[in-house]
């Protein structure tokens, strides 16, 4: 039985490969005859904010697992590498420098490189401790820059929840992790229909009910023009107060310099997006204010705990042990040039079309309220007020132009150390991304979930929430030196979520 449904996903995932390879190497070889046996591919500098990630304080890769619900087959994956990802400019080219300046170099890719497939001991006792350790050991390594800066290992181990692990493993020069995914899973098709590509749903805009405009309407315009303008100004002034002098309070949450050159612990859990949408429906949230309120919850359960075994009289982990004021802040590093759709950057691997692509980096300092609140509801409400509060800023696109003219003003190394004064001066990151509402498969192969993280960065603490069909999976990637225990920091987070619906339920506000 084995050996029929291997051969099935071979030709299934082969059978369009073979037209799209013989078309993709004529074009090569036409392109290699007319040059005089050379490439026509132009070098391109790298911008300042890929340049920015290879300072050594900067020096970040992003991770993506994915968990396959099958075996993985790895001369299915290379032969659809070959003609998917490789055909993005950035995943062909060297990073090489010359006379001070970095370029991109098109180059020649080596798959047998690129692709790892480790010997694995299939009686091992703990294949899900295997994998953990398998990434742990992977992000106290980094990729030679003889090469493209980006690998994949391939793990046929059957874990708790799949049968087969992919690991990406890409620098983040090459791209922000929102149009790293997004190329990733421009690589995916539908498992129910091989030609179409993932479905991410995208926010609708609200319709305009009237085309009057009133004196009423000209006052809230006028006060949402206001609001803008002031909460830009406050967020502003705290990015330069951050950059000078202005630090998070110490907890237990926050590295100590040099956390940017220590392994991490990638941890995750999945939960069940329905609950996450439950509350949301309840209470007139968003998913992002919900995922934001259960991570406040979580944080102040575990912070709290750790408060509690460090009192001398030893305090009760129900009680309020935590200090008076915690000021702690999560660093949001967003991408202002709009990310390229899946569409778009499917279309630029099969049809050679050109989409614009880069780090375009602005900073956003996201404050969390640690407290111990008798209403489980109030973190999710009091998420929703900073959020919308944020969403009324362009504090990004201000700190953008501020990074960018440091970087003109006085050099990569200044405008590096800027960024590492504001990330390092924060506890955290947090970031929430929407994934597939369909099964999708990579190469041919089933996923079973995806959680994205990365390492490398100057801070203890980075949480993921990755959604995919269904499912919400919460990726901690930890520095064990200051989080010795994360997975039970991944339970506090995901119990806070159990409280909250049973909170919304208990209420009968569903």
């Amino acid at each position: 039985m084995e050996s029929t449904n291997s051969f099935r996903l071979r030709k299934q995932a082969l059978k369009p490969i073979e037209t799209a390879r013989s078309s993709a190497s004529q074009r090569d070889e036409e392109e290699v005859s007319k040059n005089n046996g050379q490439r026509t591919c132009e070098e391109e500098p790298l911008s300042p904010s890929s340049r920015l990630y290879h300072e050594p304080n900067f020096n970040v890769y992003v991770i993506a697992i994915m968990g396959c619900k099958t075996r993985i087959y790895p001369d299915v994956v290379k032969a659809n590498l070959g003609h998917t990802l490789l055909r993005h400019p950035r995943f062909s080219s060297l990073q090489v420098e010359n006379n001070g300046e970095m370029r991109w170099v098109p180059t020649e890719v080596d798959l047998e490189r690129h692709v790892i497939v480790p010997e694995l001991d299939q009686n091992m006792d703990s294949p899900d401790k295997f994998l953990e350790d398998y990434v742990y050991n992977l992000s106290k390594t980094t990729i030679d820059k003889s090469q493209p800066l980006w690998d994949l290992h391939l793990l046929n181990l059957r874990t708790s929840q799949s049968e087969a692990v992919g690991i990406f493993r890409i620098h983040h020069s090459l791209g922000d992790g929102t149009s790293l995914l997004s190329l990733l899973l421009a690589c995916t098709r539908q498992m129910n229909d091989s030609k179409a590509l993932p479905t991410i749903p995208i926010r609708k805009k609200k319709d305009k009910k009237s085309d009057r405009i009133g004196i009423w309407r000209i006052l809230l315009r006028f006060w949402f023009v206001l609001q803008v303008f002031w909460n830009t100004v406050v967020d502003v002034f705290m990015f330069i107060a951050t950059a000078l002098f202005l630090t998070d309070t110490q907890n237990p949450l926050k590295g100590l310099p040099g956390s940017e050159s220590t392994p991490r612990r990638i941890v995750y859990r999945t939960v069940s997006l329905d609950d996450i949408k439950f509350v949301k429906n309840a209470m007139n949230t968003t998913i992002n204010d919900v995922a934001f309120g259960m991570t406040q919850a979580g944080l102040s359960r575990y912070i709290n705990r750790i408060c509690s075994e460090n009192k001398k009289d030893g305090g009760a982990t129900e009680t309020n042990n935590l200090p008076k004021s915690i000021r702690l802040r999560s660093n949001l590093l967003v991408n202002i040039r709009p990310a390229p759709g899946i569409q778009a950057l499917a279309d630029m691997m099969e049809k050679d079309a050109e989409v614009k692509w880069g780090n375009w980096i602005g900073y956003v300092l996201l404050p969390f309220t640690i407290a111990v609140r008798e209403d489980p509801l109030d973190y999710v409400r009091n998420a929703k007020a900073i959020i919308d509060r944020k969403k009324r800023s362009l504090e990004a696109f201000c700190t953008f132009y501020i990074a960018d003219w440091a970087l003109n003003l006085f050099g990569i190394k200044a405008a590096s150390a800027l960024s590492h004064k504001v990330i390092s001066r924060t506890t955290m990151c947090f970031s929430n991304m929407v994934g597939p509402v369909e099964e999708i498969g990579f190469c041919g192969h089933p996923m079973a979930f995806l959680a994205p993280s990365s390492y490398g960065q100057p801070y203890a603490l980075m949480i993921n929430f990755q959604s995919y069909i269904d499912k919400m999976t919460i990726v901690l990637s930890v520095d064990e030196g200051t989080i010795p225990n994360p997975h039970q920091l991944c339970d506090d987070i995901v119990e806070s979520l159990q409280i909250i619906k049973d909170a919304v339920m208990t209420r009968g506000l569903a």
